[in-house]
């Protein structure tokens, strides 16, 4: 009877996104001030009912109720509580709950910090959300319901939750990448509210920003945690695959990126209105896409969930409609979004503009590079392609060079108009610095001349000492340092931080692409093997049982120079109600760099097959996504987001070439 109830409150959920989705909008159509006040209660009407229905089928699986046919396909009696609860993002049905109840969610933010936007516009954007969250619920109820019952003869044990799922990450990745991924349908009912009302003024990007700032720190986090899982669990030593499930993520992460730089020309300078706007359908649209490809049947995956075809048919219907009509929308509204004021073509204007582009480029490279071989497979009748890393590579490194090149120029040039002299008094003594350490200390360091390290140091040297010199000219009127430093707002400190985790982890992908080693081994007992400055000896493996698994666990010590460095105890696993082998690492774990190992099958002599690797500056690539992603969160607390009335001072600035707003956020 429980699960009915999960389901009931799924429908009832669906209900009132229906009603959210016309009367708010209509009453906004009409300056029907009642119909417009509905729009908030019922929004915490559906997101009471999706929260109820989410609960019923946690509560599902920590019963064991296995006359639930989604529970019973992905969990069991051996299966910890933790991940029984976590299981209910383990797979299609109940990823797609979670999914919607996180839309519910970012609803009820919308409800909770838009008091002070006009109740016309706050009616608009939560019946749009309201319009996707109806497509959400309606592809539930019609096609991936998780409380479909098994009756009358339910199992009496489960399936089991896919081996390769049952890490802590697992715990904290899907729901942060979902959080991220959903939070840019905020960005988009913000942009499409806009397009009907006609208005996309700086207070309009002055509302968007925070959300937009929120969901891509968010989705860092989201892909750095599938990246660091995907590089400890999986057993490859590598930290990014080019997945085509992988990708999507990437894709609307960079397009995101792009959408909050054209935000920031856009409420300063009036400026690339129509394009934030394109920007902002192109970044949702890429989540759906990243959903249609990973529930539509199309591909198998660890990532992958659905296997039915007809569920594919839905998504890529619902997609066509929002996307589509967004579109028509915007082709009809977009004559009407002109600048309202130009800028000269050396201005900071300019270099968005760069970044943009890029950014764009790239997105559209990777989203071609994942596309291609499944549009090839269903035109060829079946015929299988691959589209690997070498392509991926090629375009999307030396883009990312050339924006870091210009991520040093953007903050320190001038709306509207840069002199050239601006320019070189700010950055040539930078440049200098840059290349002259870039060289030697590489050089020094290796006696040799590694040509990527050069690169990679001179590029992550030319940021770094592009933001000390902008923070040096910022406080040069400041009473003393630490005063000045206190004088920066917290948006230019998150913009800072966001710059500086960029260049950290480009840099870490970089070095550790070109410095790390592994070699694969075959070791009996005793026996040793050699890689780089380590020796690994083969101790011996050991049965050891967990919760719902046995493994065999080897011991590895890892000496240096001759002495006792670390213990590594890789383990070999079989999950006893599933039968399914997994490999578990053993990492050693260091700032500078980390040594893998990986136990394989055991042969007939008693020997084990291994792989070990030594990985340098791999870590650089997960911390630099969180300084990332605590850039973005930490722009969202600036107060100026909070005023919803343009200052006089920034007007100023538009109209005045040179005025530099101190802080200002790019």
């Amino acid at each position: 009877m429980i699960p009915e109830l999960g389901n009931f409150a799924l429908i009832l959920a669906f209900c009132l996104s229906v009603l959210l989705g016309f009367i708010p909008m209509i009453g906004a159509a009409r300056n029907n001030v009642l119909w417009m006040s509905l729009a908030r209660p019922l929004t915490v009407g559906v997101f009471v009912f999706l929260s109820i229905s989410l609960f019923v089928l946690g509560y599902s699986f920590v019963a064991d109720d296995f006359s639930v046919q989604f529970v019973a396909s992905h969990s069991n009696t051996m299966l910890p509580i933790y991940y029984k609860i976590t299981a209910v993002w383990g797979g299609h049905e109940g990823s797609f709950l979670f999914w919607t109840w996180m839309l519910g969610g970012w609803m009820l933010a919308v409800c909770i910090f838009s008091k002070a936007m006009p109740d016309e516009f706050v009616a608009r954007v939560l019946a749009i959300m309201g319009l996707i969250c109806v497509g959400y619920t309606l592809f539930m109820l019609a096609t991936s319901n998780p409380f479909d019952r098994v009756l009358p003869f339910p199992p009496a044990d489960g399936a089991d939750l896919n081996a390769a799922l049952q890490d802590f990450a697992f715990i904290i990745h899907p729901p942060s990448l979902y959080m991220g991924y959903v939070g840019f349908s905020v960005v988009f009912a913000f942009a499409i509210a806009a397009l009907i009302s006609g208005r996309l003024d700086a207070a309009w990007a002055r509302w968007c920003r925070p959300w937009a700032n929120a969901a891509w720190a968010i989705l860092t986090l989201g892909l750095s945690l599938g990246s660091w899982w995907a590089y400890y669990e999986l057993g490859w030593g590598g930290w990014w695959a080019w997945d085509p499930v992988e990708n999507p993520p990437l894709i609307t992460w960079l397009l995101g990126a792009a959408m909050i730089h054209s935000l920031a020309a856009t409420e300063k300078r009036g400026v690339f209105k129509s394009w934030t706007v394109l920007l902002a359908i192109m970044a949702f649209a890429s989540s759906l896409l990243g959903t249609f490809i990973t529930r539509s049947g199309l591909l198998t995956s660890v990532h992958a969930f659905a296997t039915d075809p007809t569920r594919g048919v839905y998504i890529l219907g619902f997609l066509a409609l929002i996307i589509g009509g967004s579109l028509i929308l915007y082709a009809v509204r977009a004559p009407q979004l002109k600048s309202e004021f130009g800028f000269g073509s050396f201005s900071r204007e300019v270099f968005l503009l760069a970044n943009n582009l890029i950014l764009v480029v790239a997105s559209a490279a990777i989203l071609l590079g994942t596309l291609y071989p499944m549009v090839y497979q269903a035109m060829s009748g079946g015929d299988l392609i691959s589209v690997g890393p070498p392509f991926f590579n090629t375009i999307f490194v030396p883009l990312m060079g050339i924006l870091v090149v210009l991520m040093a120029i953007g903050p320190i040039s001038r709306w509207k108009r840069t002199s050239f002299a601006h320019l070189r008094a700010q950055l040539g003594k930078v440049a200098i610095a840059a290349v002259s350490l870039g060289v030697v200390i590489p050089v020094l360091l290796t006696m040799d001349v590694p040509f990527g390290t050069i690169g990679t140091a001179v590029l992550a040297l030319w940021v770094i000492f592009s933001m000390a010199s902008d923070i040096k000219t910022k406080i040069a009127n400041k009473s003393s340092v630490v005063s000045g430093l206190r004088s920066l707002p917290v948006s230019y400190w998150g913009m800072t931080l966001a710059h500086f985790g960029f260049v950290m982890t480009m840099a870490g992908a970089c070095l550790t692409s070109i410095y790390s080693i592994e070699r694969s081994v075959l070791l009996q007992a005793g026996q040793s093997a050699e890689l780089g400055r380590y020796t690994f000896r083969f101790e011996g493996t050991r049965y050891v049982e967990g919760p719902n698994f046995i493994a065999d666990e080897a011991t590895i010590v890892v000496s240096r120079g001759g002495e006792f460095y670390k213990n590594l105890y890789p383990q070999k696993r079989l999950y006893v109600a599933s039968g399914t082998p997994t490999s578990q690492m053993g990492i050693d774990g260091r700032f500078l760099r980390d040594l893998f190992t990986t136990l394989g099958d055991q042969r007939e002599n008693g020997a084990w097959s291994m792989t070990v690797y030594v990985k340098p500056f791999v870590r650089w690539i997960w911390i630099g996504t969180i300084f990332i992603a605590f850039g973005g969160i930490l722009a969202v607390t600036d107060k100026r987001y909070r005023q919803f009335k343009v200052k006089q001072s920034e007007k100023v600035a538009r109209d005045n070439p040179g005025t530099t707003l101190a802080g200002e956020i790019v």
